[in-house]
């Protein structure tokens, strides 16, 4: 249980740790736009947690009806 709430606490740490370092970034500007990139392109990460959410919230209607 250990094991687990401590996988959770580090995927947690490491998602929050990558946010605050993107937002605390600008803008990338047109003249060194390789260096001011974000680390994460959050609306991919938002796209995908979307879908992800949707299908269980599908699979969990699926199950519920039976």
């Amino acid at each position: 249980m250990r094991f687990l709430f401590g996988v959770l606490v580090g995927i947690g740490l490491t998602i929050g740790g990558a946010y605050l370092y993107d937002s605390s970034r600008g803008s990338p500007d047109s003249t060194n736009a390789t260096s001011a990139r974000p680390m994460v392109n959050w609306d991919v990460v938002d796209n995908v947690w979307n879908r992800a959410t949707s299908r269980v919230q599908k699979e969990w209607d699926r199950l519920a009806a039976k």
